[in-house]
């Protein structure tokens, strides 16, 4: 299965890092990624391959919260159709 990872906030020093080993972490792989600063505020999404990971998407995003929750961002996890359904309304 696949799942979009969104992240945003301040920009600061570790968020890359966190997220990724956490997924690393889980056995999820990262098969895209786009990121970028808006002015002061970091964003990034990226697709991910959740097929051997034995976790739930809302164990996964709960995961993700407590990897960055000291760095002040949000995360955002949701299955792929879900995500491209709310990109063609």
């Amino acid at each position: 299965m696949k799942a979009v990872v969104s992240v945003i906030g301040k920009d600061r020093t570790g968020i890359i890092a966190a997220v990724s080993g956490k997924l690393n972490e889980l056995d999820i792989n990262i098969e895209d990624i786009s990121q970028t600063i808006m002015q002061e505020y970091f964003v990034m999404i990226m697709l991910t391959d959740t097929a051997k990971s034995k976790i739930s998407l809302d164990e996964l995003e709960d995961a993700l919260r407590d990897a960055v929750g000291a760095l002040g961002v949000t995360v955002h996890v949701q299955h792929e159709d879900l995500f491209n359904a709310m990109q063609r309304v």
